[in-house]
């Protein structure tokens, strides 16, 4: 029975692999690399090849969606692979896609977690990680459509009183990496059409960025400050928190310069 571990990276840099990870590494007879779901500013695979003593193969989008994964589940049959994903490796679906496929073939497969934005944004801000709802990706325009999705989501979930947490889109083959501003403009103009007073100017919004980092950055304000705050390079993580416990508001003015007055806007 051949073996497919996926890895989880982390966020940053080639540091941030746990023990554990680099173990599976080292064992493996094949490794592979995706970085199309996310970017990891600090990372240099030569450094990652030094560490774990194994050639890494990086793999493309069209790899994972088009071909199936076939490369890596080629590998996995003959013995034991390794598939090493930035952040969390099971976050994005085209992984468990990998994985269902790979079980199916009588591949056996583990899992050795990494740090994930998820946990990463809950940490930084101080938002209390049970009352997040659904998450949502801000995707590039497309030929002038913008989706409306996004808009929809954060409406629903503040509805329930929940906080929520976009992904900005990433097009790593085209190095194109959605900023905070961008992310942030996409919704106005969805607003512009929409009218539920959703995303406004004076709506609380919080924005991280490389998390993970010695120096991530990390801003909370109203939509209309925090367009115009500068958060360096990518990648860029944004949330809408919903109605704030008292604690919720006091780590936002404490660790992320939120303005005073949400004390009273969201007891």
């Amino acid at each position: 029975m051949g073996e497919l571990v996926f890895v989880g990276l982390g966020l940053f840099d080639e540091k941030d692999i746990s023990l554990r990870g680099v173990e599976e590494i080292r064992e493996a007879n094949a490794v592979f690399a995706e970085f199309y779901t996310s970017v990891m500013p600090g990372l240099s695979v030569q450094k990652l090849e030094e560490i774990a003593g194994k050639e890494i193969k990086i793999v493309s989008r069209r790899t994972l969606e088009e071909e199936d994964g076939k490369p890596i589940l080629q590998e996995a049959n003959k013995g034991k692979a390794a598939f090493l994903v930035p952040g969390d490796p099971l976050i994005a679906t085209t992984h468990v896609d990998l994985r269902i496929r790979a079980e199916k073939q009588g591949i056996k497969t583990r899992v050795v977690h990494g740090a994930s934005i998820v946990s990463a944004v809950v940490g930084l801000s101080g938002l209390q990680n049970y009352k997040y709802g659904r998450s949502v990706t801000i995707p590039f325009p497309e030929k002038g459509f913008v989706s409306e999705t996004p808009y929809e989501v954060i409406l629903e979930n503040r509805v329930m009183g929940l906080h929520t947490l976009c992904y900005l889109d990433i097009r790593a083959e085209e190095q194109r990496y959605m900023t905070i501003r961008e992310g942030l403009r996409s919704l106005l103009d969805t607003e512009k059409r929409k009218k539920a007073h959703v995303i406004t100017l004076s709506t609380l919004v919080l924005g991280v960025a490389r998390a993970g980092s010695d120096n991530p950055t990390v801003k909370a304000g109203y939509v209309g400050d925090v367009m115009n705050h500068d958060f360096g390079d990518p990648p860029h993580t944004l949330v809408f928190p919903a109605k704030l416990h008292f604690m919720e508001a006091e780590a936002l003015i404490t660790l992320a310069g939120a303005p005073e007055q949400i004390r009273e806007r969201f007891k």
